[in-house]
């Protein structure tokens, strides 16, 4: 395949989830609109979380390419017109989430499964946020759910998506899973 013309080149390889996209983020804020930005990067969860921040700031994702390790996505940034960085209205913080968890309701856990395995609260339901669009009827749109992820990012992404698709009880929990001190599970538990 021949080379695509881009006008930027972002180097976010190395790096985990949030930095692909603060990084992504600032370049995009620095290229004309209408440009084409490529960022590579090896984190595997960053072809979800690219495509979903691109969604939910109007920018247009354009595609992935894998060369190797290396995921290379490409964005071009939108005219200006659309909404920039809109973010879920309802969020709540790990204490709140903490004091629900035996409330009925749901927490969906958005990150990769491999992060889920090591790492989640016992209740919650992985979906990762690249299936939840496929997976959306594994869910009960009258439950109440707790979207978290790392930091909140992915999260924010997940409940919005959720609120587009009829889920009215959607909450971001931030920070998410970098600062849960509630009960844990893994799978070598």
């Amino acid at each position: 395949m021949d080379t695509l013309k881009v006008n930027e080149i972002l180097d976010a390889k190395g790096l985990a989830c949030p930095m692909p996209i603060v990084k992504t983020k600032k370049s995009m804020n620095s290229l004309e609109p209408g440009h084409v930005l490529e960022v590579q990067a090896t984190d595997k969860g960053s072809k979800a979380d690219i495509k979903a921040w691109a969604d939910s700031t109007g920018h247009q994702y354009l595609g992935t390419l894998e060369e190797g390790e290396v995921l290379k996505h490409y964005l071009r940034k939108s005219s200006g017109e659309e909404k920039l960085d809109k973010k879920h209205p309802n969020v709540v913080n790990n204490e709140e989430l903490a004091q629900k968890l035996n409330n009925g309701i749901v927490v969906l856990d958005v990150r990769e499964a491999a992060e889920y395995a090591f790492n989640h609260i016992p209740s919650a339901l992985s979906i990762p946020l690249g299936e939840l669009e496929n997976r959306l009827n594994d869910l009960n749109k009258n439950d109440e759910i707790y979207v978290v992820c790392r930091t909140g990012n992915r999260s924010d992404f997940a409940a919005q998506k959720l609120a587009e698709n009829g889920f009215s009880k959607v909450f971001n929990v931030v920070p998410g899973m970098s600062h849960w001190s509630g009960e844990t599970a893994s799978l070598n538990k």
